[in-house]
Formats: C-alpha cells, sequence, structure tokens
C-alpha cells in the first residue's frame, strides 16, 4: 500500500457515482462504480431491485443520466446497470483490484453516497475476512470483506478501495445494532 488517502480519493473519484433510485416497489439512493467506457455501472443489487427508474450521477457534475439493469446476481447481492447518454470524455472507468491478497489490518477507504451526501470518503482498515453478511432476508453467497470504514444508508454499491486505488470490493451493508454507523 503506498498511496495517501488524499491521493486514492483524487485518482478513484472521478470512477465512482451517485444512484436515485424510485419505483413502486423501490426509493432512495445508493452508489455504484463505473466499470467500463460503454457506461457499464457496478452496484448492490438491493439498490436497484424494484426500481422503474434509475438516475445516475458523476462526481463533479449536475448532470444525470438514466439508466437500466442489465445483469443481476441477487444470491452475491450485485447489479449491473448501463448509464445512457453520458459522453465519453467523462465516463473514468475503474478497474477491478484482486482482494484474494487482502490481510486483516490494511487500510481501506469507503467511498459512496451515505444519507445523501455524495461522494464521500470514509477511511478505515480491513478487520475481517471471509465473513458471512446478510442483506434484509437474504444470505450474500460468498465471503465478505469486513472493515471499520464508515458505511451508512446510500454507501451500498460505493467502492472499497485499498490504499494503491484499486478495488477491492463493493460495499454492501452495516451490521449495527443502532442502525449507525456505530457497527461493522
Amino acid at each position: 500500500p503506498t498511496g495517501s488517502v488524499e491521493a486514492v480519493a483524487e485518482k478513484v473519484l472521478p470512477s465512482v457515482v451517485s444512484l436515485e433510485v424510485s419505483g413502486a416497489q423501490a426509493a432512495g439512493e445508493g452508489s455504484g462504480i463505473i466499470l467500463s467506457a460503454d457506461g457499464l455501472v457496478l452496484t448492490n443489487n438491493h439498490v436497484v431491485e424494484g426500481a422503474s427508474e434509475i438516475t445516475v450521477r458523476l462526481h463533479g457534475s449536475k448532470a444525470t443520466y438514466k439508466a437500466k439493469v442489465v445483469a443481476r446476481a441477487p444470491d452475491f447481492d450485485l447489479a449491473l446497470i448501463r448509464a445512457e447518454g453520458v459522453p465519453a470524455a467523462d465516463i473514468n472507468p475503474l478497474p477491478l483490484g484482486n482482494s484474494d491478497g487482502l490481510d486483516v489490518g490494511l487500510k481501506a477507504i469507503a467511498m459512496g453516497a451515505p444519507f445523501d451526501l455524495d461522494f464521500s470518503v470514509s477511511e478505515g482498515i480491513i478487520s475481517s475476512l471471509e465473513r458471512k453478511a446478510a442483506v434484509g432476508i437474504r444470505e450474500i453467497e460468498q465471503s465478505v470483506i469486513q472493515t471499520d470504514a464508515a458505511i451508512n444508508p446510500g454507501n451500498s454499491g460505493g467502492a472499497l478501495i485499498d490504499m494503491d486505488g484499486d478495488l477491492i470490493g463493493i460495499n454492501t451493508a452495516i451490521f449495527s445494532r443502532s442502525g449507525t454507523s456505530s457497527g461493522v
């Protein structure tokens, strides 16, 4: 790990998007990560599940773009959406990193839109690996990374980054008895 939080945020925030979802079965906000030059965005399935309308906003812009779900993996709480009409010059894909080499204690940075506070950054550490997690009534079908970086409503679908600026995970859930970031 070589970067400062400031340097990592400067590198990665242009790849993070803010999402607003609405529909009869869904309403709220979340986050996502731009994966490709054609506007593919990775987010959580629970963010877009039941949504009839999804809008995407890029870092540093007030413009919004409609998005459509193109693939879902509910058992992993992941979804791919495609943002439509985003100028190619404004798309900054973030390459996927590798979480296989993570160690407990490494610094981690969570990015997203907690409580509708777009493009927020919080720092923590990798607290544990290979945890089981539930989102709503569904258990995620793979091991998850536990971090103590602040994760709150709206961070879902956002980036979990290492200090080299590599994507190592997707912010998914908080376990908290109080409902705030005083959990894990």
